[in-house]
């Protein structure tokens, strides 16, 4: 019923423009060891920098299962509009990184929905969810970000992508275990089925298998570039998820540079493109 009424658009999501929360957390050196861990890098100690990206670990509100949809995610039309019968998917986003944010220290994030947007796809109607987040320590702003949720009408997932990739400047492999995701699945407090379910993955959803996590591979992305270019430093990080990569199925990350300042980055496997980042840096001195 209520996606036939997200169908005929008599639905007005102009309401849900704007709407706001506001989450508190501290930058635990604990959690932050347990990513550590999952991604196998060096653990950041008390009044160290958090790695770039792992704030998603934090500032996740914790619901008793009751308040969960049947996908594993927060019931829909509390904070995000409502949108049962579809399946929910993290598309990409934008970060700014301003300062790090020091592990140890509490932090303040405000979230606000700056946009929803229907559209039509080639599987269906499509629902674009554009959320900001800023992230806040010590009152000043020391990340700022937008993320693109989408969801779409149940339909097959798209497996493969024919689109060329260039020569790389880099390259390196990754082979992301079921253990793997749900580790992550566990420090980011995400109940997305999709991760950890594989009955529900295959057989409700339509994947071959467990479904990698969307932030995980732009985690993963981001910090080989940050490895293979240890002079650089990230200041603007954007990304888009363009189909699907399955656990326990080896994947890769390579990337070249545009200028002294901008470089091109993909996940990728055998079945082509399944992630792509721009990523603006700054020469460390």
């Amino acid at each position: 019923m209520v996606q036939a009424t997200l169908q005929n658009s008599s639905l007005d999501f102009s309401q849900w423009i704007g709407k706001q929360e506001v989450s508190r957390d501290v930058i635990s050196a604990q959690l932050a060891k347990r990513i550590a861990i999952i991604f196998n890098e060096d653990c950041p100690h008390e009044g160290q920098p958090l790695p770039h990206l792992w704030h998603w670990a934090f500032f996740q509100e914790p619901l008793i299962e009751s308040s969960l949809g049947k996908d594993g995610h927060p019931a829909r039309g509390i904070f995000l509009p409502p949108t049962e019968g579809r399946n929910r998917m993290w598309a990409g986003g934008r970060v700014c990184f301003l300062k790090p944010l020091i592990v140890g220290k509490s932090a303040k994030c405000i979230s606000t929905i700056k946009a929803v947007k229907e559209k039509q796809g080639k599987t269906g109607s499509l629902l674009f969810v554009t959320v900001e987040h800023q992230y806040f320590q010590e009152g000043e702003l020391y990340v700022s970000e937008e993320q693109d949720i989408v969801y779409r009408e149940p339909s097959p997932p798209k497996l493969e992508n024919d689109s060329p990739l260039p020569t790389f400047t880099w390259n390196e492999t990754i082979h992301p275990t079921s253990v793997m995701l749900f580790r992550y699945s566990a420090v980011t407090f995400n109940g997305h089925r999709i991760h950890y379910d594989h009955p529900y993955a295959t057989e409700q959803e339509g994947y071959p298998g467990l479904v990698v996590h969307g932030p995980m591979i732009a985690t993963l992305v981001l910090h080989s570039f940050i490895k293979k270019n240890p002079q650089c430093s990230p200041t603007n990080f954007s990304y888009r998820g363009l189909r699907p990569l399955i656990a326990d199925t080896s994947f890769h990350i390579g990337g070249h540079h545009h200028s002294e300042q901008h470089c091109t980055a993909w996940a990728f496997n055998d079945k082509g493109p399944a992630h792509q980042a721009e990523i603006e840096y700054k020469e460390s001195i």
